[in-house]
């Protein structure tokens, strides 16, 4: 035995002036992304240029002290 169901409340009729979502109907226009550039200021520009010399000075130190063990 099925009993059939019976809703206490009535449906709810939409208009049909009502708005339809805009969502669907206007999707967002796209934007172009700004433009975006980085301009490194003095004290980072000095930061590289004191880190390379560090560096090949560590690579000359290491290369001048394996020539000196081999030898």
């Amino acid at each position: 035995m099925t009993k059939s169901r019976t809703f206490s409340r009535q449906t709810v009729e939409l208009e049909a002036s009502a708005r339809p979502s805009r969502i669907r109907r206007d999707p967002a226009p796209v934007e172009k992304p700004k433009e975006v550039r980085a301009y490194p200021t003095e004290q980072e520009i000095w930061a590289v240029v004191i880190g390379v010399i560090v560096f090949a000075l560590a690579i000359t130190v290491a290369t001048v002290g394996i020539s000196n063990a081999i030898n």
